[in-house]
């Protein structure tokens, strides 16, 4: 028989593409969001607009049973959307996860997955080298959504605890593809550097916070998506660090954008919020579930940039839709 499975955040980047994954396999899909899908409809079986910060709206959507819920659902972007709305960051993702696996423990459900964010580690410095998932602790998330994420690791832990529900926790690197947020502040640095790109001219330059220094860890959204589904049917029952083992400079992503965008792009140092210096993380614990990044920045790239570059000459009145 299929599988019934609840996806909490399905209008959002990673979500969508999860609904996609897991209808492709023949199980039975709720997707559920408080708005509908930015980039046509969702393939899920059912869609449900709801408010997650309302607890009776997490009740209501959970009626009927589920064998996996997959708790994506999250007020985020990137460091220019963190840095500006840290209230709103804590409080409606506190509210969203309480009320979450509250409804999820006193429901009928098998296995819980939370979405969680290397976001809870330390800041880093370049070149150090990489730390575990026990490294969150002492506690030092470098920003609120850090806190707010950990925080939300012990809830879904305490309550797997008292009521018996399979939790499993996945903190997610930077994700990056098709399908997600592209500007406005929300989007991640590879989709801020292929659309900067895609708008300047061949042999032009773009902004770029501090020069492109902080070194980061990007993940292709189809492999992020691979390891939730794994990690979330696993008996690993610990927080699991998610992502690909490839470091770059934020200078090598514009570089590597630029290469796949066939341009010759020079980089404009302008102030900006930065976020950690660095990111590098041990993925052993992934990876032994047998588990492994399989496409390259670079290969990423190649298929995100084409996808953003589309919505830039549509916009600019150079493409018709």
């Amino acid at each position: 028989m299929s599988k019934r499975i609840l996806v909490c955040g399905a209008a959002g980047f990673i979500g969508g593409h999860l609904v996609r994954r897991l209808v492709e396999e023949g199980s039975w899909v709720r997707g559920v969001d408080q708005r509908d899908r930015a980039y046509g409809p969702s393939p899920a079986d059912d869609w449900v607009c709801a408010d997650l910060r309302d607890p009776s709206r997490c009740a209501a959507v959970l009626r009927g049973g589920f064998d996996e819920v997959y708790q994506l659902a999250a007020d985020m972007g990137g460091m220019e959307f963190i840095s500006v709305a840290e209230c709103e960051v804590m409080s409606n993702n506190a509210l969203i996860n309480v009320n979450m696996i509250d409804a999820a423990a006193r429901g009928e459900v098998g296995r819980y997955f939370f979405s969680s964010s290397v976001c809870v580690y330390r800041n880093m410095a370049p070149g150090e080298p990489p730390i575990t998932e026990d490294d969150a602790y002492p506690a030092r998330p470098d920003n609120e959504y850090g806190w707010e994420k950990l925080y939300s690791e012990r809830m879904a832990e305490a309550y797997g605890r008292r009521y018996g529900v399979l939790t499993r926790i996945g903190r997610f690197q930077n994700c990056f593809g098709a399908e997600g947020p592209w500007r406005g502040g929300r989007e991640k640095a590879p989709s801020a550097i292929c659309r900067k790109v895609a708008t300047a001219r061949d042999g032009g330059a773009i902004d770029v916070f501090g020069g492109g220094s902080t070194t980061r860890q990007f993940v292709y959204v189809e492999d992020l998506v691979e390891a939730v589904v794994t990690l979330a049917r696993s008996d690993e029952a610990r927080p699991t660090n998610i992502g690909a083992d490839e470091q770059v400079t934020i200078r090598d992503l514009v570089g590597i954008v630029a290469e796949v965008a066939g341009k010759r792009v020079d980089i404009k140092a302008i102030e900006g919020p930065l976020g950690v210096q660095a990111r590098n993380f041990s993925h052993a614990r992934m990876q032994a579930l047998g588990w492994s990044a399989r496409h390259s920045l670079r290969e990423g790239l190649a298929k995100t940039y084409p996808w953003i570059e589309a919505r830039v000459l549509r916009e600019q009145g150079l493409l018709r839709s």
